[in-house]
């Protein structure tokens, strides 16, 4: 049993954050959980902004459930190649991108993964500090 006054971790907190949605959306954070869990193993599950969020060298996405919608914020999906077109909110976004999903959508597997793929290896591209790049580079 859990003592009272010891805090839950992120992904405790997101488990009980997908067993509180009732119905559809519950489901559907639960699966994209499962994508994300699949396409980016090394991911770390994170509770930012009263929000799950996955990130490995940085925030790759977060998952939030509104009354009619799951949206899917990819943090840096300006800068990814979406092919399959699952972009279809905040396309005027500096930065991010995201998928947002109706009740009775379902959003491709194969194509989804891609797409955390894609924004793991983005991160994994990037400098780890100016530094160390300006040393490299001398």
């Amino acid at each position: 049993m859990r003592m009272g006054s010891m805090p839950m971790n992120a992904s405790e907190q997101i488990t009980k954050h997908i067993h509180a949605l009732a119905g559809w959306r519950g489901k559907m954070l639960e699966q994209l959980r499962e994508l994300i869990r699949d396409a980016a193993p090394d991911a770390a599950e994170e509770w930012k902004w009263n929000t799950p969020v996955w990130s490995q060298n940085g925030n790759i996405v977060s998952i939030g459930a509104f009354t009619d919608h799951v949206k899917v914020n990819f943090f840096k999906g300006a800068l990814l190649d979406d092919p399959h077109r699952l972009f279809n909110a905040g396309l005027e976004a500096k930065a991010s991108r995201a998928i947002d999903v109706h009740e009775g959508e379902r959003i491709n597997a194969t194509w989804f993964r891609d797409l955390v793929r894609a924004a793991v290896t983005l991160n994994a591209d990037k400098p780890k500090n100016k530094k160390a790049t300006a040393q490299k580079k001398r």
